[in-house]
């Protein structure tokens, strides 16, 4: 019996472009259901389901510079502390416009590969402890798995220390 067809997404054009080797999941998308949703499907950790974060650093200049923070599903990310490693004054979530503008995909899908606009990549150092991580892949309900020393390297991303546990809900 042969499995779904993997859709051809911005990501997974890139993926294939980079050499990267990944392994194709699908679930049944949420809304605001986030990574536990996905890792409850899929039936993995959340700590080893990345969430792909547009964020927007802003200085002294008159537009905020996008980027892109890769952080464990379990996590949140300390905005201080990635405006303390750029150097910048604050770092901020984009709105879901923004999120959109830049990186082409809808909220809920948005993959590190493909973006329509190329944006620095921060990676969680701790997501490299994880054998397998599983990262979007480019739609909602689409998440595909690699190694995440290849994901690093395929998004040439830089290594950052800004994870705090997720708070309680």
């Amino acid at each position: 019996m042969k499995g779904p067809e993997i859709p051809v997404t911005q990501a997974v054009r890139a993926l294939r472009a980079a050499g990267l080797a990944f392994t194709p999941h699908f679930y049944k998308w949420v809304e605001h259901g986030g990574t536990g949703a996905a890792s409850r499907a899929l039936q993995v950790d959340e700590h080893a389901v990345i969430k792909t974060l547009v964020m927007e650093a802003r200085d002294s200049g008159p537009r905020p510079q996008p980027l892109l923070v890769l952080m464990h599903g379990d996590c949140e990310v300390s905005t201080k502390g990635l405006a303390r490693f750029l150097g910048v004054k604050t770092v901020a979530p984009a709105s879901e416009a923004g999120v959109e503008k830049h990186t082409g995909y809808q909220p809920g899908g948005v993959s590190p590969f493909g973006t329509r606009v190329v944006m620095p990549v921060y990676l969680e150092e701790t997501l490299l402890r994880c054998d397998k991580v599983w990262v979007n892949g480019g739609r909602r309900g689409f998440l595909v798995a690699v190694e995440p020393g290849g994901l690093q390297q395929a998004l040439a991303a830089v290594l950052v220390q800004v994870g705090l546990p997720s708070a309680p809900e």
